[in-house]
């Protein structure tokens, strides 16, 4: 079953028929100057586009070889629109290899997929795709309201201690709940419109919050087709400051590496992720990833945002005061931020890509938060991780809708459909670090 919508009948680049290619040949062109990939059961040469790929080029390097039909049909809402781009990259079919697909694994994994379909289309069919635009006027109203708040504390009751950290709060807490809003228009979840869509997320992430939407979809991407797999999601690449997963910390056990203690890393992960990543971190790592691609217009939105942050705390606060509030709402929001993201991935398995099927791949390395308003709120939806895994593009107030029809398809695959409370998810990291920290020291002590 095609998982794909599918342009029309493609020809050869000369016009002839296409050619087919058995999986064995199409997985030789894996290398960087060599880069297939299989969608819908063609074969595309992308090895001179994948530069140009509006997700990245690294998200198209990590299907090279492979089958991407699954990543292709989650990530794009105007299918027909790509289908027609991808007509001039076609060089072939794939063979049917009736020995393959007599394989008990292969058959297992074609009939979750075949499921899965049907899951996709019934949520479709149902709306689940459809956003409220309710939802998003009073999420977009809220954040506006809470920085507003901030600025009003501020200015009526001064600056002694109690108004401003009550202000930088709500400040905080404005800026976090733009970041998971952005998060939707990065997914094109909120408009039809790619663009409309872009020129949000612009507003929200640059101008808002001082970050970048190149770099912001170019890690989030990267995360989404291949989460927790080693060396292609860059959100559980932490080495070598935490070892993260059994197969790393024993690799680094067994080379005897130990650049740090290890052993305590669950310890000292509260003074250095939490606090730290976003003001230190991000703040170097963002302006270093536009400069390195010349992304000046997205340094310009920084700066955009450095003039509305002091034309509003400026005359309160001065040069040295704005900046100081600036790094504690950071610090606010970085606890928030690290928690809220972590607890729905470190937990769970990490290792090499397998090229597991999507459902597979998504379920096993992700993890739900209990629902419940407060919940949902804080995390802006992400307690339904594996949801929102399964189906990228979904607005997230209707990932709650789908959640019981996901969970039924795990149960009849044998797939773990992981759904804990809100403070085991905190403390699940913690352990899950901790686990990895002795398993370093068991390898390298052996």
């Amino acid at each position: 079953m095609e998982s794909g919508e599918d342009s029309g009948q493609r020809v050869g680049r000369n016009g002839g028929s296409l050619p087919e290619y058995s999986l064995d040949e199409i997985s030789r062109h894996a290398e960087k100057d060599d880069r297939w990939i299989t969608v819908n059961g063609y074969v595309y040469d992308v090895t001179n586009w994948a530069r140009g790929h509006p997700g990245g080029e690294k998200i198209i390097s990590g299907y090279a070889g492979h089958d991407a039909s699954e990543a292709w049909y989650a990530f794009h809402r105007d299918k027909p629109y790509v289908s027609k781009i991808m007509q001039a990259l076609v060089i072939g079919r794939v063979k049917v290899d009736r020995q393959q697909m007599s394989d008990g694994q292969k058959i297992k994994e074609e009939l979750l997929l075949e499921d899965f379909h049907k899951l996709r289309s019934f949520a479709e069919d149902a709306g689940f795709f459809r956003p409220s635009p309710l939802f998003y006027v009073l999420t977009m109203a809220h954040i506006l309201l809470l920085e507003g708040l901030g600025w009003w504390i501020l200015w009526t009751f001064g600056i002694g201690w109690t108004s401003y950290i009550i202000a930088a709060c709500c400040i905080a807490t404005s800026q976090v709940q733009a970041g998971w809003l952005q998060h939707d228009f990065g997914h094109h979840s909120v408009f039809e419109s790619t663009r409309v869509n872009r020129y949000f997320q612009i507003f929200f992430l640059n101008f808002f919050k001082a970050s970048s939407n190149y770099w912001w979809n170019f890690r989030h991407n990267n995360h989404h087709s291949k989460p927790n797999v080693i060396k292609k999601d860059p959100d559980i690449t932490l080495a070598p400051l935490f070892l993260v997963g059994e197969t790393v910390a024993n690799e680094y056990g067994q080379k005897k590496l130990s650049y740090l203690p290890y052993l305590s890393q669950h310890k000292y992960f509260f003074f250095v992720m939490p606090p730290l990543l976003v003001p230190i971190y991000f703040g170097v790592e963002i302006p270093y990833f536009l400069i390195r691609r010349h992304r000046w217009k997205e340094l310009f939105w920084i700066v955009l945002f450095a003039v509305r942050w002091y034309s509003l705390f400026g005359p309160m606060l001065g040069f040295s005061g704005g900046l100081g509030l600036y790094f504690f709402v950071r610090v606010l929001e970085s606890h928030w931020f690290v928690w809220a993201s972590q607890m729905s991935h470190i937990p769970m398995k990490v290792d090499y890509d397998h090229n597991r099927d999507w459902v597979t791949a998504q379920v096993t390395a992700s993890c739900n938060i209990e629902q419940s308003l407060f919940n949902d709120w804080w995390s802006g939806h992400l307690n339904f991780q594996i949801e929102h895994h399964l189906f990228p593009t979904m607005p997230r107030h209707n990932l709650v809708k789908v959640a019981p029809l996901v969970k039924s398809l795990c149960q009849k695959y044998d797939l773990e459909y992981n759904n804990k409370p809100l403070l085991k998810g905190f403390s699940d990291v913690v352990k899950s670090l901790k686990d990895s920290g002795q398993m370093w020291y068991d390898a390298y002590n052996s």
